[in-house]
């Protein structure tokens, strides 16, 4: 039997006509009935009252559906470190422009070409002076990313698509095949009854546009919630790489003890019971300039401890660690330093401990109000944790000692009101506050007043403490991102130690290998 143009099979036909006729007969039927008994117009009414009603019903689950998707959006993790900032705003203007008819999923090769583009748009923010940053991609770091994304989706599409767990990728191809077909034979019978109805066509198609229009818009909308979620799955995923926090190795959790804490916990604490957990403490740093109070702040945050002296004799002594347990907060280690202004006192050797702290607490008398040369100081460390792209600079915290010696200095009489006027130490500690906020260009919450006076101790247990737990989860996305510093740099030796091993044994049993071979 030869087929019908535009390649019509004619049995798939007869099986269309045959199920479709019956239809049709009664709807002519009934289309006479209604003209004959004078019900057609309102039956024509009340046609485009139910499709009118039912378009905006519909409209309303859109914009529902819509709602419920964007709470399924990826969002950007505030784990990552400030360089990942710009590559977001690069996939999120990627999604923002991705159109649906720009890549129909009935194609099949949209995943890769889509993908391939997301995965470069990430690379050229990370090597934006080499011609093809995709390149710089490592074969297992790729296979991760796609391997996190696909996961990532395929939970997504379970649980917002409709049937996607039954329908296949062989329906999808049937159904748009069936589809094309289907529509060249409606075509067909739409200018028939235009011939033999003209009043019934022109209804039925304001119908079908009101319907067409529904269904295609939330097709439409499930089709760029599909690719939107696509390209920032994927784009999340090869920012964690760039950044650095998607390791190869997932034995042990990103923030387990490393190397260096672990030997600062033993000189800090031999006979801890906590010593041997397996968790990275986190790292407060304490800075400021000589006799402006550090170790006494130590000595409060602890209640009792004796610590190093502020100016030390011995500059290998310059990073003194105590373990530092309190309820609510992350396990510890508070380092004690020299003064910013002591002639032990090393830029580069703050560099590096700045660097591997995940909190600092910078002590700032307040009788002193010559902060030049500490503001200076700021000013570098800052410049340098800003210039460390992969990482995310640790929280700062100014604590103002000295408060008890403000005028009238025989007057020690707390707790003080800040906002009260008409108390002048009260105001004094006040102003002292405002000008160590803007001295040392920081905001002034995060200026705190103290008292480090022997039995006197005052506004550390409550406000210092307070602050301090309000700045524990930053602090810990700056642990994070230093664990997997450090567990990147042991993973690479690890692997290096792992292939050069295989590849020994490989080398090794070559010969016999090629025995085999030959006697085959």
């Amino acid at each position: 039997m030869k087929p019908l143009p535009y390649g019509i099979d004619p049995l798939r036909l007869l099986v269309f006509l045959l199920m479709v006729v019956p239809f049709l007969v009664v709807l002519g039927f009934g289309m006479v009935w209604l003209w004959q008994n004078g019900f057609l117009l309102f039956w024509a009414l009340a046609m485009l009252v139910s499709g009118g009603v039912g378009y905006g019903l519909q409209q309303l689950l859109v914009r529902r559906d819509r709602k419920l998707l964007a709470e399924a959006a990826t969002e950007p993790n505030p784990e990552w470190p400030l360089s990942a900032d710009a590559a977001w705003e690069q996939v999120q203007a990627l999604a923002d422009s991705c159109e649906p008819k720009d890549w129909p999923i009935e194609t099949g090769d949209w995943i890769l070409a889509l993908g391939r583009r997301t995965m470069e748009t990430v690379a050229r923010c990370y090597h934006p002076d080499v011609e093809k940053p995709l390149l710089e991609l490592t074969v297992p770091h790729t296979l991760l990313v796609i391997e996190r994304a696909s996961r990532d989706l395929r939970l997504d599409v379970t649980e917002n698509i409709p049937f996607s767990n039954r329908l296949t990728i062989g329906d999808l191809f049937r159904m748009q095949r069936w589809k094309d077909k289907a529509e060249q034979v409606y075509d067909i019978y739409r200018a028939g009854r235009a011939i033999v109805n003209p009043v019934n066509a022109i209804l039925g198609e304001a119908w079908r546009q009101l319907r067409e229009s529904s269904f295609l818009q939330a097709r439409d909308e499930l089709h760029r919630w599909f690719l939107r979620t696509y390209i920032r799955k994927v784009g999340y995923y090869a920012i964690d790489l760039y950044s650095g926090r998607l390791v190869l190795t997932d034995e042990e959790p990103a923030t387990t003890r490393t190397a260096r804490s672990s030997a600062d916990m033993d000189a800090a604490d031999q006979s801890s019971e906590d010593n041997n957990a397996a968790e990275e403490p986190l790292r407060i740093l304490v800075l400021g300039r000589s006799n402006a109070g550090k170790s006494s702040l130590i000595n409060a945050l602890f209640g009792q401890l004796t610590t190093v002296a502020d100016v030390l004799p011995d500059s290998t002594l310059a990073l003194k660690p105590f373990a530092l347990s309190r309820e609510g907060m992350t396990r510890a280690l508070i380092f004690d330093t020299p003064g910013c202004d002591s002639e032990h006192f090393e830029i580069k050797q703050l560099q590096q401990a700045a660097q591997d702290a995940d909190l600092i607490l910078w002590v700032s008398p307040a009788n002193r109000p010559d902060r030049q040369a500490e503001r200076d100081c700021l000013d570098a460390l800052r410049s340098f944790l800003s210039a460390q792209i992969n990482r995310r600079p640790p929280p700062l915290l100014v604590v103002v000692s000295h408060i008890d010696r403000l005028r009238p200095t025989g007057e020690w009489n707390p707790p003080y009101d800040l906002t009260a006027t008409h108390n002048t130490k009260a105001t004094n500690i006040n102003a002292a506050i405002q000008a160590v906020a803007v001295d040392l260009a920081v905001p002034v919450d995060h200026v705190i007043p103290v008292c480090l006076m022997e039995d006197h101790i005052y506004n550390v247990n409550d406000t210092l403490w307070a602050a301090i737990l309000s700045q524990q989860e930053e602090a810990q996305r700056a642990r994070l991102l230093r664990c997997l510093d450090e567990k990147k740099k042991a993973e690479n030796w690890e692997l290096l130690r792992r292939q050069m091993i295989n590849a020994g044994r490989f080398l090794k049993n070559l010969p016999n290998l090629l025995d085999k071979h030959q006697d085959k």
